[in-house]
């Protein structure tokens, strides 16, 4: 076998087919048919724990570590100056920001109310420090740098007292990152469901930065061309089982959550993600197999398209008011799932699930069609 690998030239297939697939359990996960029927698999953890729903956000911003890795490679071995470079990674991260914000502003644009932070706002954030990092530091300072914000997280969490609460703890309200985004975002600014406290709150990036870090560091390892594919794809595997082990074991004293995005969490997730990837990258990059993962690269090379888009257009729908079975008001969304999905099923749960599907295949359709003309949209 030849010592370069497709890892090393070209555009790495295994990272579109990974971003589509993590987009379209995205997509099923954020569209049930109704909120009050899911299946537990499809449900976040209710606090301390990890369901495969869990995964989705953690693989998202592990994919834009290796990502970055891919489009600042050559900036950084040529010694190119890094000023247009550095303004042009700030633009992005500034554009995810905005549009984060303003799927939280529309229909009504209520800045009094909107919320600041948000998956889009912190997929911004990982990607600014990440690329900062990979530019300016070595790979070696990124692996003391995501030993340091893992183990600096579980301090601050587990041994600072929470102003007004007494000592540390892990409760939804009165954890130290729920103290620190009331005391600086205010409540109102703040995730709607709660007011209190926000899963993608301030001091939570710290350790979301880790996850990003270990992608990083995964597609350094997968762009060395003095090593063969089944090296790279043994090494992915091996550093994947051991990070879900030690994310497993570090969870008896700091558990795994998602909400808090504990290094626990930081750990097992991307210890799953590097399995994934390793296996993808076998299965696309090496041995070619790709025909069934076209659906999964329309969906990956669009990412950004069909999470703002999907956002918008349920805002969008929800703004048109008709009168539903039993004369009930409801959303135009709620009103085709109850009167085209949810009578064809006795079960609510199946019902609920039939109609995220209908969304997945709705946008598997445009997508496909976007991908065919290489439409894509890019920030």
């Amino acid at each position: 076998m030849p010592t370069a690998t497709p890892a090393t030239t070209g555009r790495l297939t295994s990272l579109d087919v990974f971003r589509g697939l993590t987009v379209m359990a995205m997509t099923v996960v954020n569209n049930p048919g109704d909120w009050g029927h899911i299946y537990p698999p499809l449900e976040h953890a209710a606090w301390h724990g990890c369901t495969p729903t869990d995964l989705v956000f953690p693989f998202f911003l592990f994919i834009v570590g290796i990502s970055l890795v891919y489009a600042l490679a050559g900036v950084k071995q040529r010694h190119e100056p890094q000023g247009p470079v550095l303004a042009q990674v700030v633009r992005r991260a500034a554009v995810l920001f905005g549009l984060g914000l303003l799927t939280s502003l529309y229909p009504h644009f209520d800045f009094s109310t909107v919320r600041i932070l948000g998956v889009l706002q912190r997929i911004g954030l990982v990607y600014l420090g990440c690329s900062l990092l990979y530019l300016t530091t070595s790979w070696r300072t990124r692996v003391i740098l995501l030993g340091v914000f893992l183990l600096g997280y579980a301090v601050l969490l587990q041994v600072v007292p929470v102003p007004g609460f007494g000592p540390a703890n892990l409760e939804p309200t009165t954890n130290l990152g729920a103290w620190l985004d009331r005391t600086i975002l205010t409540e109102p600014h703040l995730w709607k469901q709660s007011r209190t406290w926000d899963p993608e709150g301030l001091l939570g990036t710290l350790p979301a930065l880790g996850t990003g870090l270990l992608g990083g560091l995964a597609a350094q390892w997968l762009r060395r061309p003095d090593l063969r594919a089944t090296v790279k794809v043994r090494g992915l595997l091996g550093a994947g089982v051991l990070s879900a082990l030690l994310g497993l074991l570090w969870n008896i004293w700091f558990p795994i959550n998602k909400a808090l995005w504990t290094s626990s969490f930081v750990l097992f997730t991307g210890g799953l993600a590097l399995v994934v990837l390793a296996s993808l990258y076998w299965l696309c990059d090496v041995q070619s197999h790709r025909r069934w993962a076209t659906p999964a690269i329309a969906f990956g090379v669009n990412a950004i398209a069909v999470f703002v888009g999907s956002a918008l257009l349920s805002r969008t729908f929800g703004m048109f008011r008709l009168a539903g079975p039993g004369g009930k008001e409801m959303g135009l969304q709620e009103w085709l799932y109850q009167s085209g999905i949810a009578p064809f099923f006795s079960d609510p749960r199946n019902a609920s699930l039939a109609g995220a599907v209908v969304c997945l295949l709705i946008w598997m359709v445009v997508l496909n069609f976007l991908y065919h003309r290489k439409w894509i949209w890019k920030v």
